[in-house]
């Protein structure tokens, strides 16, 4: 790869390296900076399991101009998603678990409340009737597992299992994260250091040691003008209290992201910390057969659509998912929040903008984090302009039919 090293016209630099190849993505991230309102960012890409972008830029923390490093890390929000149901399939895998088992076998309090038949495979797509809990959770209740996972197994089914899929925007934390850690008897963020961040050499943590916090890029917000307040998502969220939508933005405990509290819990849907790079090591294996994660078998099994409606009951638009991922979702023409993928690859983003996925029709990987929200549900264009340019970088044409081919 070759080396980049440049300044901005404001001062900030990027810095990393970018394969020839590839150019278009670092003329994308490049004009992220100087025309899209990034603040700090980084990308990686790796294609049939060699890096072929790593670039970092912008300021990691604006108040005190400090530079965006090799080795800053930020919170990526819902890609912690994928990194929990992974850790779900390598059990799958190792044969302590099937997708079919019932949920109750494994948790015994959670089956009441007409969750009775919920499967692990529910847990995993989306359709398990628990999106979001229904009472206000206490201060600080999202950084306490066993207060959440109580509150998880007590809460009575919003649809009966299966018949619905409806985002599980902060819930996934436990009902995944606690199928994880009571199959395989450990913590889920030890789970994941054990089995993937370690093994393939990842800066990524599902619970911040201390000894890592000063190495965080902070969030920020994003620009409430940039936010379609009148799309049905937000109209409920802003205007339907108890709403599905309305909890998932509001019924946190009041949470701040920011803090310390957050970074060190365990909250397998939301406060993972990582960056770039750390996404596109996760996804590389899975690019590439599965590695030594999971099985070809488990993989194709993991990448397939498994469950896709025209209305989210709580995003309230067209998705589709996969066991744990998101798959291209085209919500274009309706003026709907997207993510354009190749057909085959499966991923997740964050809130604000962050993605990360696998395509392993192409062999790709791919990542990108930031600081600065971009506003919606899924992608800006910051970063879903890095992910075109990596497509046609590996010959893809066209993204007209809603999937780049």
């Amino acid at each position: 790869m070759s080396a980049i090293s440049f300044e901005l016209a404001d001062g900030r630099s990027i810095s990393g390296h970018c394969d020839p190849q590839f150019t278009g993505v670092l003329t994308e991230f490049r004009r992220n900076f100087e025309e899209r309102k990034e603040v700090g960012a980084s990308v990686a890409v790796t294609l049939h399991g060699r890096n072929v972008v790593d670039l970092w830029g912008g300021l990691a923390k604006p108040e005190s101009a400090e530079q965006w490093k090799r080795d800053t890390v930020s919170i990526v929000y819902s890609c912690t998603k994928a990194a929990t149901a992974l850790c779900l399939h390598i059990l799958v895998d190792q044969g302590r678990v099937t997708y079919e088992t019932r949920v109750g076998n494994i948790w015994p309090e959670f089956a009441g409340g007409g969750k009775e038949t919920t499967t692990v495979g529910m847990m995993l797509a989306h359709t398990s009737p628990v999106p979001h809990v229904a009472e206000p959770i206490k201060p600080g209740g999202i950084a306490d597992w066993d207060y959440m996972t109580a509150r998880v197994a007590a809460e009575p089914a919003h649809w009966e299992p299966g018949t619905r899929q409806g985002y599980h925007g902060v819930t996934y934390a436990w009902t995944v994260g606690q199928i994880v850690r009571l199959v395989s008897g450990m913590p889920l963020g030890e789970f994941f250091q054990k089995h993937v961040a370690g093994p393939l050499g990842l800066d990524f943590h599902i619970g911040l040691p201390e000894s890592e916090e000063g190495r965080v890029a902070p969030m920020i917000a994003p620009d409430p003008v940039e936010i379609d307040f009148g799309s049905a998502f937000f109209r409920a969220a802003t205007t339907q209290p108890g709403s599905l939508p309305n909890l998932f933005l509001t019924n946190l405990g009041g949470a701040d992201f920011n803090s310390r509290e957050v970074h060190a819990a365990e909250i397998g849907s939301a406060n993972g910390i990582t960056n770039a790079r750390g996404l596109a090591g996760m996804y590389a294996p899975l690019a590439a057969g599965g590695g030594a994660l999971v099985s070809p078998e488990t993989l194709h099994r993991m990448g397939r659509v498994s469950a896709a409606t025209h209305s989210d009951a709580v995003l309230y638009q067209p998705m589709r998912f996969a066991m744990g991922f998101m798959m291209s979702t085209d919500n274009r023409a309706a003026g709907g929040d997207s993510l354009i993928l190749g057909e085959s690859a499966f991923g997740h983003v964050g809130m604000g903008g962050s993605i990360g996925f696998a395509d392993p029709a192409q062999g790709l990987s791919f990542g990108y984090t930031m600081n600065r929200m971009g506003a919606g549900i899924l992608l800006n264009a910051r970063g879903q302009l890095l992910i075109d340019a990596a497509y046609r970088a590996v010959g893809l044409t066209s993204d007209a039919s809603g999937a780049w081919r």
